[in-house]
């Protein structure tokens, strides 16, 4: 199979990141399936990809992750129009300032989290994840060959005052990349998790938040690791993290890669607990 006929689905397509990750994939010419819950996004996303004679291998999909129902109804309309779907992007994300506007310099305290966003954090950056992963997934495995790409988040972010729901579930996320890794191996589909490597220059950072965007990181560097990952010279790379600002595009991409790259997770410092032998 032909990397100009693989088939990729992105979530959160319509953002800042999203975005970036879509019209890369879509200048490398392979077919995106890209998911978002804002219909005007959607259109932004299709005008542009038609502006770049690329709009016959867009299909957007208006869904709103955070819905069980949305899942079948994703991986159904994303099927009827490319078949198979080689490549998931889990990149869909629910940023603190929803909960809280000014949440940087009036960070909220987990006491002050409802049920309700608790809820809603979760499903998008763990159950969306996992129901469309399961989706898919065995497609991947009988052509043995498929790529999932889980967008989580910095390490210290995962643990930033402030980030009571954003923290833990990304974390969660990149736990289960990990362990997905594992489940995987030897099939030919491979795991592996992208993040830009810091503040990044999307809607997540409210205007008023202060920042000058020029500073911040731009989302454009997912473009090029996330190009990488998903070819044929990636196929032994798998359970890894990369990070988008530490990528040179000047240099070799394997060298690149392994200037940007880590151990997916806490791998590389983590420790198994001790276990009673089994018996028998």
């Amino acid at each position: 199979m032909s990397e100009q006929q693989r088939v990729a689905l992105v979530t959160g397509a319509a953002g800042g990141i999203g975005r970036a990750i879509v019209g890369g994939l879509l200048g490398q010419g392979l077919a995106v399936a890209a998911v978002d819950r804002t219909a005007q996004g959607l259109a932004e996303l299709q005008k542009a990809a038609e502006e770049r004679q690329q709009g016959a291998r867009l299909l957007t999909i208006e869904a709103d992750l955070a819905q069980d129902e949305a899942i079948p109804e994703i991986v159904a309309k994303a099927r009827a129009r490319f078949g198979t779907i080689d490549i998931l992007v889990n990149n869909a994300g629910v940023g603190q300032a929803t909960l809280r506007s000014d949440n940087r310099e009036n960070p909220i305290k987990f006491w002050e989290v409802t049920p309700e966003q608790w809820k809603l954090f979760v499903a998008v950056h763990n159950n969306a994840p996992m129901a469309l992963s399961r989706a898919l997934v065995h497609d991947m495995m009988r052509q043995k060959w498929g790529r999932i790409v889980n967008v989580t988040t910095s390490l210290g972010t995962m643990i930033r005052d402030g980030s009571p729901t954003y923290g833990p579930s990304k974390a969660a996320l990149e736990a289960f990349s990990a362990i997905m890794a594992k489940d995987l191996a030897g099939t030919g589909v491979t795991v592996n998790v992208l993040v830009p490597g810091g503040m990044t220059n999307t809607g997540m950072i409210p205007q008023e938040a202060g920042y000058e965007r020029a500073d911040m990181i731009q989302p454009e560097v997912m473009a090029a690791p996330l190009n990488w990952l998903v070819s044929d010279a990636a196929a032994s790379v798998t359970g890894r993290r990369f990070l988008g600002v530490h990528w040179d595009p000047s240099l070799p991409p394997e060298q690149a890669a392994a200037n940007a790259g880590a151990p997916v997770a806490w791998t590389d410092i983590a420790t198994m607990p001790i276990e009673p032998p089994r018996r028998g």
